[in-house]
């Protein structure tokens, strides 16, 4: 029997395939499997031009999506964000720079906005290393550091933690 599943599905306007592009470009093993498009079927609900890209399903760092070209009715907010675990700042600072890249907007405590809006949180894996493993107090000067990044820093974060 095959084993039960989790995938995720994101929802656009009528960007999927460029999305998925961005997307599989900036991860490893990023690629791009089918892609579905719309028919006559179904017009009276969807409005999509026959032809036109419906879903794309893509590959990113093992992960499976797919995208959907849904139409304007939904758009992306901070309720959901996909995390990238870094073990160093080189990774850090190169996802950082990839998500963002064409109007990406950064924010409070390696969240970031890419340009369709998706939010991302880009974070040390170190920071589950501290909270696990610290004591209260360093608990509490690695948490008071974080609030002040935009772009985590390893070796503050590192700094705060030793005291």
């Amino acid at each position: 029997m095959k084993p039960f599943g989790i995938g995720i599905c994101l929802w656009f306007d009528s960007e999927a395939e460029d999305a998925a592009k961005f997307y599989t470009s900036i991860f490893k093993d990023g690629r791009i499997g089918t892609i579905a498009r719309f028919g006559k079927e179904g017009f009276e609900h969807h409005g999509k031009p026959e032809g036109s890209v419906m879903t794309v399903d893509f590959t990113a760092n093992g992960q499976k999506f797919v995208a959907i070209n849904g139409g304007p009715i939904f758009k992306f907010n901070e309720s959901i964000s996909l995390m990238v675990y870094c073990d160093t700042q080189a990774q850090i600072d190169e996802y950082w720079e990839k998500l963002m890249a064409g109007g990406g907007k950064p924010q409070q405590c390696g969240w970031l906005k890419d340009k369709f809006g998706l939010s991302w949180q880009v974070v040390p894996t170190i920071m589950d290393e501290m909270q696990k493993d610290g004591t209260p107090e360093q608990v509490k000067r690695v948490m008071a550091e974080m609030y002040k990044m935009v772009k985590f820093d390893i070796e503050t974060l590192k700094r705060a933690y030793k005291g």
